[in-house]
């Protein structure tokens, strides 16, 4: 189960610490073609704390297992990546953006095995 986890977690970390890290370094401009609602449905300083959310979630899944202390934060890292992600969903059906609803939903199903395998594990 443990191994299921580094590798799940892993690739969930990688994927939310890209997303987030460029919501936190780029510009308006450059993130609007990949993400429209940047800066017009959600203000810029909304934009950077979903960044920030990510990069911390990501890190709380890999550093306290991987140091070995308090590793249950990596289920609390899980549990908040799988609201978030269900909230970013929700959103974007909301603004009718249905055509690539399709990576809310494979990270929604990321992050819930990512906390059943934590659940598993770690608590």
């Amino acid at each position: 189960m443990e191994i299921a986890y580094w590798i799940v977690a892993g690739l969930l970390a990688l994927m939310y610490l890209y997303s987030g890290g460029i919501k936190l370094v780029q510009s308006q401009e450059k993130l609007a073609p990949m993400m429209a609602w940047a800066g017009t449905a959600v203000p810029m300083s909304g934009v950077r704390a979903i960044g920030l959310l990510e990069v911390l979630g990501a890190v709380g899944l890999i550093l306290p297992p991987l140091v070995d202390v308090v590793p249950v934060l990596a289920l609390v890292a899980a549990i908040g990546l799988l609201v978030l992600q269900l909230l970013a969903g929700l959103f974007h059906l909301s603004r009718h953006e249905t055509k690539d609803i399709w990576l809310n939903v494979t990270l929604v199903v990321a992050a819930a095995v990512t906390v059943w395998l934590a659940t598993a594990v770690w608590s």
